[in-house]
């Protein structure tokens, strides 16, 4: 074990977008771990969008980092000591120890993980929180029924690629959105998505046009912006819309104001806002299905890795850019 902790912290708070001034890297003592508590050695770090809104000090669901805080996140490592006799060294755990190398836990916020048929990594991405996710957000809103045509914005992500996939399980049509054509590709030739529509392509209205000539029944939507006021015009009467982001807008001080909120009522439809974390009771039969599916083969993801925790500030921003492909993980050793 190593004698030093590395961990990255906020410097400063953005007001547009983010770049590496708003981070600081810091080196510190190992923690020793408490009555309770556990050490854990990272092996990976997540990075997800919803990290950007704690950045900011503006009302939310969650409070935001502190000022010279650690930066909030997802992590998968190994326990290295513990003062639980429910965790052993050498124990492989998820938790939510952020950005950094080593963190002490209370053991009741850890999970441990079996990795003999599903990888470390895959907890934080479709046997994790992105997976729970689009879990949650297609079965318990937008309750597709088969046949009925399933739309996911950023499809080729996290959490889009995994609602696709689950979509057509059901026996739905899955229809994506994603930024270029290789992400295109990828959705409609290795998830098995029906379509997908590149919103970078310049012909947005006209490509959803064309690729959902029976309207939306379901909309799982991660982006925001233009795209959701796009396909609000092709949602049919009693569509079901499960909000999960907003990314558009995250990095924005002006937002896009909606221009098509008219379909809400002349379709009747359901959305609804939901954090997963809320919903702490439906987990386990998540991560039991989803782990099912990995370790058969029958959910494929993919994932971007940056190396080192020195990568982490520049890979969060590219993340937010759209540059990273599936998954976005930091490995820390």
């Amino acid at each position: 074990m190593a004698d030093h902790n590395l961990q990255i912290v906020l410097a400063g708070r953005p007001t547009g977008w983010v770049d590496e001034s708003h981070f600081r890297l810091e080196s510190g003592p190992v923690p020793e771990p408490g009555e309770g508590e556990v050490l854990v050695r990272n092996h990976w770090l997540s990075l997800d969008p919803y990290m950007r809104g704690r950045m900011s000090d503006a009302k939310s669901y969650a409070e935001p980092v502190a000022l010279g805080g650690v930066m909030v996140g997802g992590t998968a490592g190994e326990v290295v000591a513990s003062r639980d006799p429910q965790f052993q060294p050498g124990d492989k755990v998820v938790g939510m120890l952020g950005w950094q190398l080593y963190g002490a836990s209370p053991a009741r916020a850890l999970q441990k993980v079996d990795t003999t048929h599903v990888p470390l990594s895959a907890y934080l991405g479709p046997v994790g929180m992105p997976g729970v996710t689009a879990w949650y957000g297609l079965n318990a809103i937008c309750e597709p029924k088969a046949g009925e045509t399933v739309v996911v914005t950023a499809a080729s992500g996290a959490v889009g690629s995994v609602v696709g996939q689950l979509a057509k399980a059901k026996g739905c049509r899955a229809v994506g959105v994603a930024g270029g054509a290789e992400k295109c590709r990828y959705v409609v030739e290795e998830l098995g998505f029906d379509a997908c529509v590149d919103y970078k392509a310049g012909n947005l209205k006209d490509d959803l046009k064309a690729a959902l000539p029976g309207g939306l029944d379901c909309l799982f939507e991660n982006v925001g912006g233009e795209i959701f006021d796009a396909l609000l015009a092709r949602t049919n009467a009693f569509a079901r819309i499960a909000l999960c982001g907003l990314i558009a807008d995250y990095n924005t001080t002006d937002p896009y104001c909606v221009k098509n909120i008219r379909a809400v009522l002349v379709s009747r439809l359901k959305m609804q806002g939901f954090i997963v974390s809320e919903h702490m009771e439906q987990w386990p039969a998540a991560l039991r299905e989803l782990a099912g599916l990995v370790a058969s083969g029958k959910l494929h993801w993919r994932e971007s890795v940056a190396q080192g925790l020195e990568q982490a500030p520049a890979a969060f921003i590219g993340m937010l850019k759209g540059q990273n492909f599936g998954k976005q993980l930091v490995k820390l050793i």
